[in-house]
């Protein structure tokens, strides 16, 4: 081969070399960051429940979609408001029947039953704690899905969650910004004055799991009108802040590896990438420390061992009561009563056997 044409090879590869093949966000850390100390309440999406369910691993003290999963806006903020009032307890004539389960058109799947009076008991369990657990919450976390919705043909009334029912009951709509802007900003302002601003604050963020039912298109719309709406709430609140859980997904790891077998929802590995971001924005070194001692101790508490009457097990367990008593010490409102049980039990064998 030429030299020229070698040197040409060199230069080319050289240059791509210093071309960066992926954009990638960086976190800017928040100025008021997320402790221990702090109570949280969080709505919204599917990726709510991801999120959720990374903070009680650490032990935050953090509740997590009190109605189920919640994809739009509207239903978000009547959720809200029921709370904030406290004593909207539902009612049997809020729930109605199909396929041999007593719904609610408010809540998820989940606390459908077969039974309406069980039905009905564990929908307002979870108002009522929820509604207190609002008293004294210090963060809001919103996570928007979608901008389309149905309302009920017969009366208007909005839905979080149709149950598979006909198609004709329902007549879909999408929401537009302002509509979604004027709900939310007065949905969160009756919680923040449960507390006082500036005492409160609200994260926002844009679900990344696509909803493909109507095509890419239509996706992408109802996502850029909840994208455009949170960017005016943030305007409109100085205690609100955007956290970019879709940009992270579709700008930043931006390939279909990061997507579940579904292609819907963010596989495992996006969900942790977008935890880690979480981290570095909402926590500051200190409590990023404790989530990394608290996550030893999970750790060690999933590991299952084949023989557990063994001297050296028991002394595995006793090290990690030893990590647990010096965390609380250290923070005594910190529930590890799951793992002290677990790790107890080895213990108090070994004693009695000896």
């Amino acid at each position: 081969m030429p030299v020229i044409k070698i040197r040409n090879l060199q230069a080319n590869i050289a240059l791509c070399m210093n071309i960066p093949f992926r954009t990638t966000l960086g976190p800017s850390p928040s100025s008021s960051p997320i402790t221990h100390a702090h109570q949280l309440i969080l709505l919204g999406s599917c990726f709510t429940e991801h999120i959720g369910h990374k903070l009680a691993e650490r032990k935050f003290n953090a509740l997590t979609n009190p109605f189920g999963i919640v994809y739009n806006p509207l239903s978000m903020a009547q959720c809200l408001e029921r709370l904030v009032d406290g004593n909207q307890a539902f009612t049997q004539e809020e729930l109605f029947e199909n396929a041999g389960l007593w719904h609610s058109w408010e809540h998820h799947g989940r606390f459908s039953k077969p039974d309406k009076n069980e039905t009905l008991d564990s929908i307002n369990l979870a108002y009522h704690q929820a509604s207190e657990h609002l008293k004294k919450t210090d963060i809001l976390l919103l996570t928007f899905g979608t901008s389309d919705l149905f309302t009920l043909r017969e009366t208007g009334k909005v839905v979080a969650n149709n149950h598979k029912m006909p198609a004709a009951l329902f007549a879909p709509r999408r929401l537009s910004v302002s509509e979604i802007v004027e709900r939310s900003v007065q949905a969160i302002k009756s919680v923040a004055h449960l507390h006082g601003v500036p005492h409160f604050k609200v994260i926002l963020t844009v679900s990344p799991v696509r909803h493909l039912r109507n095509g890419l298109v239509e996706n992408q719309r109802s996502k850029a009108a909840l994208l455009l709406a949170c960017e005016e709430i943030c305007a409109q609140l100085d205690y609100a802040q955007y956290f970019p859980a879709y940009e992270l997904l579709l700008d930043d790891l931006r390939d279909y590896r990061f997507y579940a077998a579904d292609m819907v929802h963010p596989s495992d590995v996006a969900v942790d990438y977008v935890w880690q971001f979480f981290s570095d924005t909402f926590f500051a070194e200190k409590t990023r420390r404790l989530n990394e001692r608290i996550e030893k101790i999970r750790a060690a508490a999933q590991h299952r061992p084949f023989h557990t009457n063994t001297a050296q097990y028991r002394a595995f367990a006793q090290v990690q009561m030893e990590a647990i008593a010096n965390l609380k010490l250290e923070m005594p409102d910190l529930d590890f009563s799951k793992e002290e049980a677990l790790f107890y039990s080895p213990i108090a064998i070994g004693i009695s056997s000896s």
